[in-house]
C-alpha cells in the first residue's frame, strides 16, 4: 500500500492538516474515534481560539518560531471557517471564544473538511521507517499488519499530557528516531500541589488576583483546593514555573491597599483589620492569613509603617509549591520537538525531507484561552500545504 500523505494522530492538527493535504492521504489514530481532546474542551464547548492570539501569547526556547504559521493562518480565519459551517458561537473572558452548542461541533466540521481523506481508528504504530526514497509503515489494525510507504509523514500525535486518553509523547520517539532533538518537557497549564493541605479550608474559595512566575504575570481568577491552588491564573504561570521557585500573588491587584487602609484607618479607626480586608477578599481568605500576617487589633492601632507593611505583603504573597499535579490534569505539556530542526514556514524537519511535526509534540505552547488550539489549526495547515506543495513539484 502507498499513499502521499501520512499522518500520525487525529486530533485537532492531525485533522486540521488531513483536510487541507489533498488526495491519497491517510489518518491514523489509537483512539476509537478523532477529535478526543477537541470533545472534553472548554467544557465540552471547545474554546477553539483567542480574538487576541499573537506570538507574544506563546512560550518556546525559540520565541519568533510560532510568527511564521500564525501569520499565515490567523485566528480569523479559523472564525471565518467556523462560521462558513454555521457553528453558533461566543466570548468569553478576555477573547476565549466558545461554541455555543457542543464541541462536536468544530469536529463535525474538521471530519468534513478531511472527508476525502482516509481515516484509520484504533490503529497502532507497529514501526516506522524510512528506505531511503520513502517513509515506511507497519501498522496494526483489527489485528492485523498492515504495510505501507508513504511520500510525507506528517506527526500529529500530541505530547505528554491526559496520559488517561492514551498520550505517550511518541513524537518524541518519532523525533530522535529521525535525529532529531527533543527539548525538556513538563506538565502545563496544570494545577499547583502542597502536600502539607495547607489549602484545604479555603477549598472552593476563588478570587481575582495577579500571579507571577518565572518572569510571565498573568491577572486572571485563583481558585483554592484540596490539593493545592487552581484556577486560571496558576494554570497560566504552571507553563513559567519551575520547580523550587515561588509563586507570588498580587491579592489585590486593583486596588491600591496602602491608600485603602490608610483612609479607612482614618474614617472607620474602631474598626477591626481583618473586617475592613474582608470587604475586598473572601471571608475565609482573610481568616486563613490572619496568623501568618498578625491581622489582628483594629485600625486606629495601625502605624504608617505597618499599613506599608501589610499592603506590600498582600500585593505580593508569595508561596512555594511542592509541585504539580503532572500530566495526569495538565492541559499541554511544555517543551517538545526543538524548533531549531524544523522550518518555521513548512514545520518540515530540516534534514529529513517529507518529515513534519505539528501541534502540541512541537516546542510551542500557548496561553490558556483557546491559543494551543490556534497553534494546531495553523500548524496544521502550514505542514499540509507544504506537503501537498512538495507532492505537485515531484510530479
Amino acid at each position: 500500500m502507498h499513499v502521499r500523505t501520512l499522518i500520525l494522530g487525529a486530533g485537532a492538527a492531525g485533522l486540521m492538516a488531513a483536510a487541507h493535504c489533498g488526495p491519497d492521504t491517510l489518518l491514523i489514530d489509537h483512539a476509537k474515534a478523532a477529535g478526543e481532546k477537541i470533545r472534553i474542551s472548554g467544557g465540552g464547548r471547545c474554546n477553539f481560539t483567542n480574538l487576541h492570539c499573537e506570538p507574544g501569547a506563546f512560550l518556546s526556547a525559540n520565541p519568533h518560531f510560532a510568527k511564521s504559521a500564525l501569520a499565515r493562518y490567523t485566528q480569523w480565519d479559523f472564525i471565518d471557517q467556523v462560521q462558513r459551517h454555521r457553528i453558533a458561537w461566543h466570548e468569553k473572558t478576555l477573547g476565549q471564544l466558545f461554541c455555543d452548542d457542543s464541541a462536536t461541533d468544530i469536529i463535525a466540521m474538521l471530519r468534513a473538511e478531511a472527508a476525502h481523506a482516509t481515516l484509520w481508528l484504533q490503529t497502532t504504530i507497529a514501526e516506522l521507517g524510512h528506505d531511503g526514497n520513502r517513509f515506511t509503515a507497519t501498522l496494526e489494525r483489527d489485528g492485523t499488519r498492515h504495510r505501507l510507504t508513504a511520500d510525507a509523514l506528517i506527526v500529529a500525535t500530541g505530547g505528554k499530557s491526559i496520559p488517561k486518553m492514551g498520550a505517550t509523547g511518541v513524537a518524541y520517539d518519532i523525533a530522535r528516531q529521525f535525529g532529531l532533538a527533543v527539548t525538556e518537557t513538563r506538565a502545563g497549564l496544570v494545577p499547583f500541589t502542597f502536600p502539607d493541605g495547607r489549602f484545604k479550608p479555603l477549598a472552593g474559595v476563588a478570587t481575582p488576583v495577579r500571579a507571577t512566575a518565572g518572569g510571565a504575570s498573568f491577572k486572571e481568577a485563583l481558585l483554592f483546593t484540596h490539593r493545592g491552588l487552581s484556577g486560571p491564573a496558576a494554570l497560566q504561570v504552571s507553563s513559567y514555573w519551575r520547580e523550587g521557585q515561588p509563586v507570588a500573588f498580587d491579592l489585590l491587584p486593583d486596588t491600591d491597599l496602602r491608600a485603602v487602609l490608610a483612609t479607612a484607618r482614618r474614617e472607620r479607626g474602631r474598626q477591626n483589620l481583618t473586617t475592613e480586608l474582608a470587604r475586598a477578599l473572601p471571608d475565609r481568605l482573610v481568616s486563613h492569613l490572619a496568623a501568618s500576617l498578625d491581622l489582628g487589633g483594629n485600625l486606629a492601632d495601625l502605624s504608617d509603617a505597618r499599613i506599608a507593611a501589610l499592603a506590600g505583603s498582600l500585593h505580593d504573597w508569595r508561596v512555594l509549591p511542592q509541585g504539580t499535579e503532572g500530566y495526569r490534569t495538565a492541559e499541554v505539556t511544555v517543551g517538545g520537538v526543538d524548533t531549531a530542526g524544523l522550518d518555521s514556514r513548512t514545520m518540515m524537519a530540516r534534514s529529513v525531507p517529507g518529515l513534519y511535526f505539528i501541534g502540541e509534540c512541537v516546542d510551542v505552547t500557548g496561553w490558556l484561552g483557546g491559543y494551543n488550539f490556534q497553534w494546531a489549526w495553523s500548524s496544521g495547515i502550514a505542514a499540509a500545504r507544504a506537503a501537498a506543495a512538495r507532492h505537485a513539484g515531484q510530479a
